[in-house]
């Protein structure tokens, strides 16, 4: 029951929905902005329903056999998408916005449109829809919502999360080398795991590096983002094809939730 529970948790996208919610929490406390609900629960519910749909709505569309893993998914993504709406409708109308753009971006990077498929299938295009949507979910919605404005500090934790999605996604893509189709050109395919690894490197510098551009710098976001570098660093270093899917699914996509946690036992909270 337990490792049923835990593949439903990882499958039916639960854990990436948190993961979204922690950088969004992570906003609030960077912007020292009150817990707004309406805003977290649209970013963990419109993850939660638009990340199924990526995944399985192909099954659907083409009425392949569904098991009772998918008819419980199919359960928590409409429930899921129910309460996103009503969410949706609490937020002002800049984060409304915002928000039909990143979801229009998610349908077209899912649904095959015209003769081309979909975004998803457009080589080398794929990492940067899902950091793009990643960040604006996590980072200018929150603010646009807050009625905060897009100043040098939003757009520098906007890049700061950009780069950190694009860092988890080429763990992702190392581990699924063996796998990919060698269409999609991904960043593995085309320089090799070693010059990966060192690319992840180089831009996990960079992520640290522009906390210093802060109009405020804070020492204890200093220290936990040197935690967050090694820990990020020491996945990258360890990722190979080799590894179990888990080692991304769970481990890798619990980085957001550690930095979170990080920010609270410091006292960031």
């Amino acid at each position: 029951m337990a490792k049923r529970l835990f593949y439903f948790y990882i499958h039916g996208s639960i854990h990436v929905a948190i993961a979204v919610l922690s950088l969004v929490l992570m906003t609030y406390h960077m912007f020292n902005l009150p817990f707004d609900a309406p805003m977290a629960g649209f970013a963990f519910f419109g993850t939660l329903f638009g990340y199924n749909f990526i995944k399985y709505e192909a099954r659907f569309r083409k009425k392949l056999p569904l098991r009772r893993f998918h008819k419980a998914v199919a359960a928590i993504s409409i429930t899921a998408l129910i309460l996103g709406a009503v969410c949706f409708f609490l937020l002002n109308r800049e984060a409304q916005l915002a928000s039909l753009a990143f979801a229009a971006l998610s349908v077209l990077y899912a649904v095959p449109f015209g003769s081309r498929g979909n975004l998803r299938s457009l080589a080398g295009i794929k990492i940067y829809i899902v950091a793009l949507c990643w960040a604006g979910v996590t980072t200018l919605m929150p603010l646009l919502n807050a009625g905060i404005d897009l100043g040098q500090d939003a757009w520098l934790k906007f890049c700061q999360r950009f780069l950190l999605t694009i860092i988890l996604i080429l763990i992702f893509e190392i581990i699924d080398l063996a796998e990919d189709n060698p269409s999609l050109k991904t960043v593995p395919q085309k320089i090799g795991i070693k010059n990966t690894r060192l690319l992840n490197i180089m831009l996990l510098a960079v992520f640290y590096y522009l906390e210093f551009l802060k109009t405020y710098v804070d020492s204890n976001q200093l220290g936990v983002n040197v935690a967050l570098v090694l820990a990020v660093g020491l996945f990258t270093m360890g990722a190979s094809p080799e590894r179990n899917k888990y080692y991304t699914l769970f481990w890798v996509e619990s980085v957001p939730i550690f930095w979170l946690g990080l920010v609270y036992l410091v006292g960031g909270f």
